[in-house]
């Protein structure tokens, strides 16, 4: 049996194949919805200005090394700006990675929301179940299954295999 073997029963291979496949990682596709040009200006200022700061002083970047949950993130606006995504790939339960963003850059999401139709109260840090309701709300989520060329690699078993840690 071969790597690219083929059964002859593919409604089993499938079935079987996603089970075989399940993943240590999520992926989370927030789309929230911008208020006005007025604030999508403001927004893209306050993005382009955190992303624009080298590595040691972005607190994104800072953050997502410290947790070592991600594997990759990034901001996307979308419809002539009017939504702006975050689209992220992260290691374990969707509760733990929302609870570990709000204490590490709950001050981002704060500045990041005000600008948003429908934003949960702020700060978020205040209020975490109507900020998680409101991700949970906004996540396109994805058609399953989730693919990952290293289903049951971390990010610290990535980082440790490259000997970054």
């Amino acid at each position: 049996m071969g790597l690219f073997h083929r059964s002859t029963d593919t409604a089993r291979q499938g079935a079987n194949t996603a089970l075989a496949r399940k993943t240590v990682q999520s992926p989370l596709t927030l789309i929230m919805t911008i208020r006005s040009p007025e604030d999508f200006q403001a927004l893209n200022a306050r993005i382009l200005e955190i992303q624009a700061a080298p590595p040691e002083r972005n607190p994104i970047w800072i953050a997502l090394d410290k947790l070592r949950i991600v594997h990759f993130a990034r901001f996307v606006f979308l419809e002539n700006n009017t939504k702006l995504a975050i689209i992220t790939t992260y290691d374990g339960s969707f509760e733990d990675y929302l609870n570990e963003f709000i204490d590490e850059i709950g001050d981002v999401f704060n500045a990041l929301l005000q600008h948003m139709d429908g934003a949960p109260p702020l700060p978020v840090q205040q209020n975490r179940e109507a900020f998680g309701n409101y991700v949970k709300a906004n996540d396109l989520g994805g058609i399953e299954p989730f693919y990952s060329a290293y289903p049951q690699a971390t990010v610290l078993d990535i980082q440790a295999a490259l000997g970054e840690i």
